[in-house]
């Protein structure tokens, strides 16, 4: 075989395989729809911290090994934290905060409601009061906790068990159901 005839061939191989690479090419679309048809997310992040701003001032910190993004869903998107997640919330310029910590999170970006699952335990660190459950709903557009599973919501002056409660983001003017345990109330309260 010639030299010739050898870089004939090889450029007619180069060049096959160029036009075969370039017709795999997939739109950003139909990567998308391929991986909601499986059921796959379209991003995982591992080890996330992420700070959240509201005119300049941080609002609230996510702390979360794995979050797997589904916001490719078109009717329910939605984020996962499969492997636990930890919120902290700041009001009043940074004097209040909330710390929220569960297992397992499903966050649904359209509705902004969020379930907790499994050892779910909020701390409110100004006013020293702590609630756990198994289970929680968290309205976080009207910042609003609910949940219809056990509970227990301990302050210094008193635990109260009970299944359902419902309260303010910050733990104060709550509503539990079924309780028992001992409350002491000053008589405005009355």
């Amino acid at each position: 075989m010639t030299v010739r005839q050898h870089n004939i061939f090889t450029s007619i191989a180069i060049i096959l395989l160029m036009a075969m690479l370039f017709s795999c090419t997939n739109s950003k679309k139909e990567v998308q729809d391929f991986l909601k048809d499986k059921n796959l997310p379209i991003a995982i992040g591992k080890d996330i911290y992420h700070v959240y701003k509201d005119s300049g001032q941080i609002t609230s910190r996510l702390i979360t090994p794995v979050l797997y993004d589904f916001s490719n869903r078109e009717q329910h998107p939605y984020n996962e934290f499969p492997k636990g997640i930890k919120i902290v919330t700041y009001e009043n310029d940074g004097k209040d905060s909330t710390t929220i910590t569960g297992n397992y999170a499903l966050t649904y970006n359209k509705t902004r409601i969020s379930e907790i699952r499994d050892n779910v335990v909020i701390i409110n660190h100004t006013e020293k009061s702590r609630l756990e459950t198994n289970q929680l709903f968290w309205d976080q557009t009207q910042h609003y906790f609910f949940t219809e599973d056990g509970f227990r919501l301990t302050n210094p002056t008193d635990t109260i068990n009970g299944y359902g409660f419902e309260s303010r983001q910050d733990l104060s003017k709550f509503i539990a159901k079924d309780i028992t345990g001992k409350i002491l109330t000053k008589e405005e309260d009355l």
